[in-house]
Parts: C-alpha cells; sequence; structure tokens
C-alpha cells in the first residue's frame, strides 16, 4: 500500500516543498495552498461527475420503465440497462471513478503530512529507526503511522538527540500560531484546569466542516426546496472529527480543516454553475432545439414532395 501512495506522494513532496521554501518553510502555509491547488485542480473532475449525474438523472424514466417491464427478471433488466447506457452514450462508472481518484489522492495526501520525516526531510530509514527507540526508552507510546510527528516533536523539544533531525528541520516551522502541529491533543473533562491550546486544532477541523456542511445543505436546499433534509450528515460528520481529531496530531487536523473549508467553498461554486438541475435544463433544452430541427427538416423535405 505504502509503495502505491509513493507514486503519488513523492512527485507531490517536492510541490509542498517547494511552496514550504516560498513560504520560509512555513509547514502551515504550505499545506494550507498545497491542499488548495489540489482542490483546484479537481474542479474539472467534479464537473464532470455532476454532468455524469446529470446523464443519469435524465435517463431514470427509462431506467424505471426497463424495471417495471422486466420485473425480478435480474438478467434481462441487467442485459436491457447496459443497451441503454450504450444508446444514450452514457457511462455507467462515469460517478464513480472520479470519486475514486478523488479519495486516493486525499489518502495520499494524509500520509504525506503524517510522514513530513520521509517526504519533506529526507530522513533515511535507519536514522528513524533509532529515533522511535530513542522514544520508546524514554516511555513515550510510539503509534505506529505516526511516529515520524512525535520524532519531530521529539527532536524540537530537546527530548531526544538526533542532530540530523535537527539540522533537516531548523529551517521548518511546524507551528500554527503558536500551536505545535506536530504535538497530539488529550482531551480531559476538567476543560478549565487542563485546557491545551492543541485542543483548537480538532475544534477549528469540527467547525469548518461544520460550516462546510451548512453552506452545502442551505445550496442544495435552494436548487431543490423538497429534498429531505440531512440535519444528521450534517452534525455526525463533523462530530466524528471533532472525536477523532483528540488522538491525531495537529497537523493532520489542521489539514481536515482545510480540505473541509476549500473544499466546501469550491463545491458551492460548482453547484451554482454547474449544479445538477441546471445542467439537466441545459440538456432539455438541446434536446428539445435538436427535436424542433429534426421536425423543421421533414416539413421541409414533406414541403418538397408536394411540389
Amino acid at each position: 500500500m505504502q509503495a502505491l501512495f509513493n507514486i503519488i506522494n513523492i512527485p507531490f513532496s517536492y510541490v509542498l516543498q517547494f511552496i514550504s521554501d516560498i513560504f520560509g518553510g512555513n509547514f502551515a502555509a504550505a499545506v494550507f495552498v498545497f491542499t488548495l491547488l489540489i482542490n483546484l485542480a479537481f474542479i474539472p473532475i467534479t464537473i464532470k461527475s455532476q454532468k455524469s449525474a446529470v446523464q443519469q438523472l435524465r435517463i431514470k424514466p427509462k431506467l424505471d420503465a426497463l424495471k417495471e417491464k422486466y420485473g425480478d427478471d435480474k438478467q434481462k433488466y441487467s442485459m436491457a440497462m447496459q443497451e441503454l447506457y450504450q444508446k444514450e452514450g452514457v457511462s455507467m462508472s462515469g460517478g464513480c471513478l472520479p470519486m475514486i481518484l478523488r479519495l486516493l489522492i486525499m489518502m495520499s495526501i494524509y500520509w504525506m503530512i503524517m510522514q513530513p520525516l520521509t517526504y519533506l526531510l529526507d530522513i533515511d530509514a535507519g536514522t528513524m529507526k533509532a529515533a522511535v527507540a530513542a522514544l520508546k526508552d524514554l516511555g513515550e507510546n510510539v503509534v505506529e503511522g505516526r511516529s515520524e510527528l512525535q520524532i519531530l516533536g521529539a527532536v524540537n523539544a530537546g527530548k531526544i538527540n538526533f542532530p540530523e533531525i535537527a539540522e533537516a528541520a531548523k529551517d521548518m516551522s511546524f507551528s500554527f500560531f503558536g500551536i505545535d502541529l506536530t504535538a497530539t491533543p488529550k482531551f480531559n473533562i476538567d476543560i478549565f484546569s487542563h485546557f491545551n491550546r492543541t485542543w483548537i486544532m480538532p475544534l477549528l477541523a469540527f467547525a469548518s466542516q461544520m460550516l462546510s456542511s451548512v453552506m452545502s445543505s442551505a445550496m442544495q436546499k435552494k436548487q431543490n426546496p423538497d429534498a429531505p433534509s440531512m440535519m444528521g450528515m450534517m452534525l455526525t460528520m463533523p462530530l466524528i472529527s471533532l472525536f477523532i481529531g483528540f488522538g491525531f496530531p495537529c497537523g493532520v487536523t489542521f489539514y481536515w480543516a482545510c480540505s473541509s473549508l476549500i473544499g466546501g467553498v469550491i463545491q458551492i461554486l460548482v453547484q451554482q454553475f454547474y449544479g445538477p438541475h441546471k445542467l439537466l435544463s441545459k440538456e432539455r433544452t438541446k434536446q428539445l432545439s435538436k427535436q424542433c430541427d429534426f421536425e423543421e427538416t421533414q416539413i421541409k423535405k414533406f414541403g418538397q414532395i408536394e411540389e
């Protein structure tokens, strides 16, 4: 799996390093700009997915007619459905492939942010293995998959001495307004006595995802007032982000916040100009225009025959 992600991560890591250099080694600024660029690059894929959804919506009455015609005969229905898709020029997987590609790249970026020593600082595996051993000797609970951020935080705090890591990281800042992005927030029920600034990152991830969900829901409701309420889903995902955010390094929750906010804004803009109902209206107008042209041609032919 790691080898698969490396196909994407290694080229992306050079881009992230380049952006980081532009911002003087600021990791947070690099993650934000990189996330913005990735989401902008996804706009054509998102539009294509929207168009595919519209095509599915356009042929839905015909699919319903086939289902009623063949009843429980799934084999005949499946064959007829494939023929319909081919006849109408609609891809059966057109909406799925962009989503799979987006998910794959988002997961790849997640692992790249979780492993800055590998992808940003070019620290060799032997040094990282020795650093993990040093952390364990101190009694630290080293979590597989998050160890690189733990190592980086420990080196910066002076808990372990690895000059090669300190030298590689000296020109990079893993701080966001004073919040250590390598640290993992630990929740305590006594929020007044044990409040920690790292708590802000899971809260930021929750707030950004909640804001994105509210804006998206409002846009969908505007386009389709009869659409069912998605209040449960709106609350579920942000609450999950908040809950698990207290078990992940702040750099990861910062990425979640950037991704939710930027992705939400872009999705709203895409919906504004390429929403399913607008695209469907254009599609129907195009079909009506073709039908009118065909009828006009037939009338002219009929007129010529009579003469």
